[in-house]
């Protein structure tokens, strides 16, 4: 939800080009995750029957957020990330 290319319109160059300036959430930023495995190989998806699990956690985060803000403002904002200023 942090992340944002910004770019100067009038050269068309990305002003935060470096990790400094790029904010990007880190595992302090987000809940715990408990997983439970289901004991069912998927063969389908892999060779070992395994899924991945770190995309199930952030699929539904940011419409979640979004139909929240919506809910307590009136405003729907369809675009990373949720500003001040897109509120305003």
């Amino acid at each position: 939800l942090l992340e944002e290319g910004i770019v100067d319109r009038r050269h068309g160059r990305i002003v935060n080009d470096n990790l400094a300036d790029y904010l990007v959430p880190t595992n302090a930023d987000i809940p715990d995750i408990e997983v439970i495995s289901v004991g069912i190989p998927d063969l389908h998806s892999s060779v070992l029957g395994g899924k991945g699990v770190g995309e199930l956690a952030i699929v539904g985060v940011a419409p979640a957020i979004a139909n929240a803000v919506f809910h307590a403002t009136g405003k729907r904002i369809r675009d990373l990330p949720i500003t001040l200023e897109k509120l305003i």
